[in-house]
C-alpha cells in the first residue's frame, strides 16, 4: 500500500525538522550563554596545541564546560586551525563563543614592566632580570643612557633582549627629536653631550617645573667656564652606577680622582650617569632663560636658586636650618 505523501510529511519529516530546530536552538544557547567568572583566570595555550586540548584547558580554568561543543563550533566556524598560542585572561561573563573568538583572534594578555626615570643601565637590566615572565639571557650591550625610561608592554615569555632593543630604539628616537629641535646657541657639541646633561638634570630633580631651571644653571656654568659641581656625578663615580650610595657625600668624596667628578674637572662628565626621561631631554634642549648659577635643596622637595654665591650660601644655611 502506498503511503500518502501528506501523511509522511506530517508523521516523519515535520517532527524531524522540528527536533532539528529545537536542537539548533539548544546548541546556539549553549554557545552564547555566558559563564560568570568570580575572578580573572589565565589560560596559556602552547604553540601547536589542538582545539580539543585547548578546550580542556578552558574547562579546567572554569571558562567553558563543554569541550566537545568548543571543538565542534571551532570547526564549523573555521576557527579550529586559527587558534593562536599565548596567554589569555578571562573575566566576568564569558561565553564559549567569546572564548573561541578571543583565542582565534590572538587577543593575548599584555603585561607591563616599568623602567623608571633616573635608573642606571645596570639597574634597568636588573629590573628585567628580576621579571620572571620574561625569558632568555640579556646579550645586548646597554651603554649608560641608552635605554629610555618607560612602561613597556609584553606578553608572557617575550625575551629580555626584546625589551632592551625597544628601549634603545625609543631612546634613539627621543634623543634625535630633542637634539633636532634644540634651542639655538647651546654650549653642547653634539647629541651625546645633550644626553649627558639630561642625565644630570634627571638625577638633580624629579619636579617637572624645575627641570628647565636646573638645566639653565648648568648651561650658564658651561658658558662661563665654571665647574658644574653636581653631586650626582660624584655619586656615580663612587658607585659606578651599580647601586645607590645610601649616605650623604663627604668632603673626601668630593676629591675622588674620577673624570665623573665635576668638583674636580671642568665640563661635562665623559658619559651619562643614568637613563634620563623625555622631560629631562627636553629640559636639556630648552633650558630656562635665567642668570642662575647655583641651586640647593629647599628642604621641602624642591630647590632654591641663586645668581650669586652670597645668595647661594644664604640658601644653604636655610637648608641646614630646615634639616634641623
Amino acid at each position: 500500500m502506498r503511503l500518502n505523501r501528506k501523511f509522511i510529511l506530517r508523521k516523519l519529516v515535520l517532527p524531524a525538522v522540528g527536533m532539528a530546530i529545537i536542537g539548533f536552538g539548544v546548541l546556539r544557547h549553549w554557545i552564547y550563554e555566558p559563564t560568570h567568572l568570580e575572578k580573572s583566570v589565565s589560560v596559556i595555550i602552547p604553540r601547536g596545541m589542538g582545539t580539543f586540548a585547548a578546550a580542556n584547558l578552558l574547562v579546567d580554568a572554569g571558562v567553558i564546560d563543554k569541550p566537545w561543543l568548543f571543538k565542534l563550533s571551532a570547526r564549523f566556524l573555521g576557527q579550529d586551525r586559527q587558534l593562536k598560542a599565548g596567554e589569555y585572561v578571562f573575566s566576568g561573563d564569558v561565553s564559549l563563543y567569546d572564548a573561541m573568538e578571543k583565542i582565534g583572534n590572538g587577543d593575548v594578555f599584555y603585561r607591563q614592566i616599568t623602567l623608571a626615570e633616573g635608573l642606571t643601565s645596570k639597574q634597568m637590566l636588573q629590573t628585567l632580570a628580576d621579571e620572571l615572565l620574561l625569558s632568555g639571557e640579556m646579550t645586548l650591550e646597554a651603554p649608560e643612557g641608552s635605554l629610555l625610561p618607560e612602561t613597556y608592554s609584553f606578553v608572557r615569555n617575550d625575551t629580555r633582549n626584546s625589551i632592551v632593543a625597544r628601549a634603545q630604539k625609543s631612546m634613539n628616537e627621543a634623543l634625535d627629536a630633542a637634539w633636532n629641535n634644540r634651542q639655538d646657541d647651546l654650549p653642547l657639541k653634539n647629541k651625546q653631550e645633550l644626553l649627558i646633561l639630561a642625565s644630570i638634570i634627571e638625577k638633580e630633580t624629579a619636579i617637572d617645573s624645575e627641570r628647565r631651571l636646573v638645566a639653565s644653571v648648568f648651561v650658564n656654568r658651561l658658558r662661563k667656564g665654571m665647574k658644574l659641581q653636581t653631586d650626582p656625578t660624584v655619586i656615580y663615580a663612587l658607585t659606578n652606577g651599580q647601586k645607590d650610595l645610601k649616605r650623604p657625600l663627604t668632603r673626601k668624596d668630593l676629591s675622588i680622582d674620577s673624570p665623573f667628578n665635576t668638583y674636580k674637572y671642568y665640563g661635562l662628565p665623559p658619559e651619562p650617569i643614568c637613563n634620563p626621561g623625555k622631560a629631562s631631554l627636553e629640559a636639556a634642549a630648552h633650558p630656562e632663560s635665567s642668570d642662575y648659577l647655583y641651586f640647593v635643596a629647599d628642604g621641602a622637595g624642591g630647590h632654591n636658586f641663586a645668581v650669586s654665591l652670597k645668595e647661594h650660601n644664604n640658601n644653604v644655611r636655610q637648608w641646614k636650618k630646615n634639616r634641623k
